[in-house]
């Protein structure tokens, strides 16, 4: 899958919530700022692009509906230990003129996914917890006639804790998908086969892995925040495509945003680590 929108989306989105703290927070805060990020053009790709975009900062901690660090989330079910929400991500077109394994390939087309996810907690302390993820989410192409292209699910493992005001954050996950989704972005139509690139049809399974760390802090009203996301396709069905040319991808970004607006009405924090 192409990580140019879903690396920004997961990277940002994993950075857009301040730490976590037993007292009260603001119901939503609205921010603007900047973030650099390196990111390749999509998983196996040979190339990568450095970024440097506006960021909007926003968080909303309802009881229903939250946008935090996870990304956009409905809230379906809630416990001590289970809770269960609706999720999303995304993958923006992809121009293949700057990725010599695609030269003379039609752009890929967008995607949205989005599907229930199941939250488990494993482990808390003071300041720290240990969650198991399992979300499961439907694909679809973001084009005037949006097709349905399968499923992907990536169980993982994730780590939030604290220390001296910065929260650290470390993910690690497996990747599995549908053929029509490993269709979409590695298969080789005839029509576009080379002597260096042969027809090839993508299979469903194993798309790999990806571990990811992070770290921000809240001063006031200014927030900031970075990650590195190691990205292996080692192992997986999606290793043979004649478009994967490298097993192994870094990402990495850093952010600054700042809060300018925000709610009178306080709530108890969701994610308080204490």
């Amino acid at each position: 899958m192409s990580p140019r929108l879903p690396g920004l989306v997961a990277a940002l989105a994993m950075l857009a919530a301040g730490p976590a703290s037993a007292a009260d927070l603001p119901l939503w805060e609205l921010g603007l700022g900047v973030a650099g990020l390196s990111l390749p053009h999509y998983r196996g790709a040979e190339k990568s692009t450095a970024w440097l975009l506006p960021v909007p900062y926003a968080v909303y901690r309802g009881e229903i509906l939250r946008a935090d660090r996870d990304g956009l989330r409905a809230l379906l079910f809630d416990s001590d230990r289970i809770d269960f929400d609706l999720s999303a991500s995304a993958t923006a077109p992809a121009d293949n003129g700057d990725e010599p394994a695609r030269a003379g390939m039609p752009d890929l087309a967008g995607t949205v996914e989005f599907g229930p996810n199941l939250n488990g907690r494993l482990a808390r302390g003071p300041g720290w917890k240990l969650q198991a993820r399992l979300p499961v989410r439907a694909a679809f192409t973001l084009e005037s006639r949006s097709r349905a292209i399968g499923w992907s699910v990536m169980p993982h493992l994730n780590l939030d804790t604290e220390w001296r005001g910065w929260s650290f954050g470390a993910q690690v996950g497996w990747l599995w998908g549908s053929q029509r989704l490993h269709a979409h972005f590695y298969d080789v139509a005839p029509e576009f086969a080379t002597p260096t690139r042969p027809v090839h049809r993508a299979r469903a399974g194993h798309a790999g892995w990806q571990a990811t760390l992070s770290l921000s802090r809240r001063d006031g009203n200014r927030w900031i925040g970075a990650f590195v996301r190691a990205d292996s396709l080692a192992g997986s069905a999606l290793r043979d495509s004649p478009l994967v040319r490298q097993s192994n991808n870094l990402s990495a970004g850093v952010a600054v945003s700042w809060v300018l607006w925000q709610s009178a009405r306080l709530v108890p924090d969701p994610d308080a680590l204490r």
